[in-house]
């Protein structure tokens, strides 16, 4: 176990002083989730909004925000080990579990930081009022663990196909439906409620999800890894 969690420990941070120098998935995070943003700001806006819908859509499109931000930087994990020539090495050198896991480290670590920077920027532009800030801090987490375990699985999949981008979309979003659900429909409530029970389910709902997605990642990735 703990030769695993060095290998992984070992890959996370190759992966951290990559993307570093390059900043390829950095920047394509960061600029996406921006651009959304000023378009949200500019189409919506706090003022085009009815009191009564602003919980809902907010929810809605905070989400789409961060979705889409993950749609457009997170399949890069395992397609730059194919492109770069370093997939082998990475087989040879590693075993597949500590691959996976290095890899959702760095994911969950692009998204954590697009997540820092996209949710203020997101409730400032929006006027959007947290009632309930822990169910939402809880929210964002879980979620983020979902979406990173999901793409980062999905990536490892696709890494191989000629049409990448198009294939990684297709696999990627039925996997990613039920998260998004239960997190818009979690955040709606934070923002209405005070207390955190009122959202406990959605919370359990996520929690289900991050630990059966990555759990079916860890089992499966072997013989994706390996074929």
């Amino acid at each position: 176990m703990k030769a695993l969690l060095a290998a992984s420990w070992t890959i996370f941070l190759k992966d951290l002083r990559s993307e570093w120098r390059t900043r390829v998935s950095t920047n394509a995070l960061l600029l996406f989730a921006f651009a959304v943003l000023v378009l949200v700001g500019y189409a919506v806006g706090p003022t085009r909004l009815a009191p009564e819908d602003r919980p809902m859509v907010n929810a809605v499109l905070v989400w789409i925000v961060l979705f889409f931000s993950a749609m457009t930087g997170l399949a890069r994990a395992f397609v730059k080990e194919e492109d770069s020539g370093t997939a082998a090495a990475l087989r040879l050198s590693a075993p597949p579990p500590a691959v996976l896991l290095g890899k959702l480290l760095s994911n969950l670590t692009l998204l954590a930081v697009v997540t820092v920077f996209v949710v203020p920027l997101f409730m400032a532009l929006m006027s959007f009022e947290v009632k309930g800030p822990w169910l939402f801090v809880a929210l964002l987490v879980l979620g983020d663990i979902g979406l990173a375990s999901a793409c980062t699985f999905t990536a490892a999949i696709v890494s191989k196909a000629s049409a990448k981008g198009t294939l990684f979309a297709v696999l990627a979003v039925p996997l990613l439906l039920p998260p998004l659900v239960g997190a818009v429909s979690g955040t709606r409530v934070a923002a209405t409620e005070a207390e955190f029970a009122a959202g406990r389910d959605y919370v359990v709902l996520l929690i289900s999800y991050a630990g059966v997605i990555t759990t079916a990642a860890f089992l499966l990735f072997d013989a994706v890894w390996r074929e």
